[in-house]
């Protein structure tokens, strides 16, 4: 009775913070404890505003219980239902709600949709029912009358940048992303056009639809509008990077010359110009910086990072030991829960362990790990310093710092198992790698990394069925897994194996990351597989741009080479041969075509 007493009164609570305890009508007796006599009499009354008054009678209860354990049981789909239907009975908005919750939860479109219709329609109101439901039906390509109810919509808000800005939320659940600009396009009528947050929203929106010429437009012209707005200041210089990087850039120096306090922007800049290796430009920006703040020592540490990237390793070293003293001489000063100066110490520590790994100096590198005291990263430096153990050939001692790790949960017990299989299967001990992996699933078999961890093991073992079933497993648990359908899909490619099904795995994972130059490689490859070498070399090509690595200049040379253009597969696979001399698909291709490069 007491288990059936506990969970009544979840139910009952998640019902009533549906609505303040103010509108909730006196009762002499709660239901709790109210006798069976009783049972079909007591009532509360539920009042807020012009809200359906809801009788809690023992049905209604008995469902609402229903529901709620439902839901913490993880049965989205079935605690949805009962919401539902309890919103047909009562009309009550607040039940649509929970329903529309639930069902987002289970991530049950059907149920989702009718939800939030319901909630909608009870609810006319309500912006927030009202943008769920359109943005539903828009995402199930039913964009007719959308634009127009948009823009009803922001022609009577009394905050007009507001409206603007829900419009833009609404649109961009739209899974088409040219669709949703379009949409958002003829929303913003041209009496708000002079807006900037119109413009600015106009950007993200053309932004998400990969049109950057049109991106940075909008962003400009929101500049134009308020020459002051910092956020459209970041417009410019993050799309038009796209469109024409050295205006873009220059206009950021501009902008900024006239606003000599924009520190995020500086930074900003700074950090696009160390990723386009413009490290001197970088340098003198930050300069400047530490002319106009002096004390602000942080910039000793970014700084160092652009050191640190340009190669400068020297430079980069003494600039974070002149920063580790000051964030010392804070600590002297102030106790350790007043400032941040243990957790800076530490991140800088953290970038000379990755300084002495890019030169080889493991020894160095353990010696700054065990000078990390900060306990947020405590598991995270034991984790990393038995990573280099394993890289000095140490097993023993890799294997002995991870027993003594103290995970303090189970994502950190995953981590534990991942590491250790990796420097086994680093150090060729294959088999070793694949028993930690098992052992490791049976203990925590929700984690998803472990299974596809031991799937790609299974992989390099040619045991393909065993793949497969974790694959799968994988994907039952996260049906929105990009990784394992790609996975999954360039394994069966790759073989010549069920192509129809590898087809509708691979257009899976690239519904879910479009961008991913992973998944885009895997595509590409597929159609290389199918015959089709002029649509496997448009996929490739974009991989390319956005990973250049030696894994898909092998996919991309071979596509080249099998279309008769020789001179550029061997110019992509020379450029794969920079990167990474021993790669082993790059190699395998190399040999099966007889191909040899200078």
């Amino acid at each position: 009775m007491k288990r059936l007493n506990s969970l009544f009164a979840v139910a009952l609570a998640g019902f009533l913070s549906l609505c303040p305890v103010s509108s909730i009508a006196q009762s002499p007796t709660p239901p709790a404890q109210a006798s069976d006599d009783d049972h079909d009499t007591q009532r509360i009354r539920l009042r807020q505003g012009d809200l359906p008054a809801v009788t809690l009678t023992r049905d209604v209860l008995f469902q609402l219980l229903v529901a709620e354990l439902s839901g913490h049981r993880g049965d989205f789909d079935r605690a949805a239902e009962v919401f539902i239907g309890l919103t047909r009975s009562t009309l009550d908005p607040r039940l649509a709600q929970r329903a529309f919750q639930a069902a987002m939860a289970g991530r049950n479109m059907e149920l989702t949709s009718e939800a939030a219709q319901l909630w909608a329609q009870l609810e006319p109101d309500n912006a927030e029912a009202q943008a769920s439901s359109l943005a539903l039906a828009a995402s199930d390509g039913e964009t007719e009358g959308l634009a127009a109810a948009l823009a009803e919509r922001i022609d009577d808000a009394d905050d007009t940048d507001q409206a603007i800005l829900q419009a833009s939320t609404i649109v961009s659940k739209l899974q088409d992303k040219k669709t949703a600009f379009k949409v958002l396009d003829q929303a913003i009528g041209s009496a708000h056009r002079d807006r900037a947050m119109a413009r600015m929203a106009l950007a993200d929106a053309a932004w998400g639809a990969q049109d950057a010429e049109r991106a940075y437009s909008e962003a400009r012209h929101a500049l134009r509008l308020d020459p002051n707005l910092d956020m459209a200041a970041y417009r410019v210089l993050e799309y038009g990077l796209e469109v024409n990087a050295d205006r873009a850039i220059k206009q950021t120096r501009d902008w900024l010359g006239e606003h000599p306090d924009a520190r995020k922007l500086r930074l900003m800049l700074i950090s696009r110009l160390v990723d386009r290796q413009e490290f001197s430009e970088a340098l003198d920006l930050l300069a400047s910086m530490r002319e106009h703040s002096p004390e602000d020592f942080d910039l000793l540490y970014t700084e160092a990072e652009v050191l640190a990237r340009a190669g400068e390793h020297d430079k980069a070293e003494a600039l974070l030991d002149e920063y580790i003293s000051v964030q010392t001489q804070r600590r002297q000063s102030l106790r350790d829960d007043q400032t941040n100066a243990r957790a800076d110490a530490s991140d800088a520590r953290l970038l000379l362990v990755r300084i002495a790994e890019e030169q080889e100096n493991y020894e160095k590198a353990l010696e700054q790990l065990d000078q990390i005291d900060d306990p947020a990263l405590a598991f995270q430096a034991r984790v990393h310093k038995a990573v280099l153990q394993g890289r000095m050939k140490d097993l023993q001692a890799a294997r002995k710092t991870l027993r003594e790790a103290e995970p303090s949960n189970q994502r950190e017990e995953s981590v534990i198992a991942l590491t250790q299989a990796a420097i086994y299967r680093d150090a060729g001990r294959s088999d070793e790698a694949i028993e930690v992996l098992v052992d490791a699933n049976e203990a925590l078999p929700d984690m998803i990394e472990i299974k596809y961890d031991l799937a790609m093991m299974y992989e390099r073992q040619g045991r393909l069925d065993k793949l497969e079933s974790l694959l799968r497993e994988v994907i039952e648990l996260d049906p929105e897994n990009a990784n394992a359908y790609n996975a999954l899909g360039y394994t069966l490619a790759n073989h010549d194996q069920r192509l129809e099904e590898a087809e509708a795995l691979l257009d899976r994972a690239l519904d879910l990351e479009p961008d991913n130059p992973y998944i885009l490689d895997s595509v590409g490859w597929y159609f290389y597989r199918v015959g089709e070498l002029d649509t496997a070399a448009e996929y490739l090509e974009r991989s390319y741009r956005k990973m250049p690595s030696a894994e898909v200049a092998a996919h991309l040379g071979e596509v080249h080479w099998m279309r008769k253009d020789r001179d550029e597969a061997r110019r992509i696979w020379q450029e794969g041969l920079e990167q990474e001399p021993d790669n082993p698909t790059l190699t395998e291709t190399l040999e099966r075509l007889e191909v040899t490069l200078p």
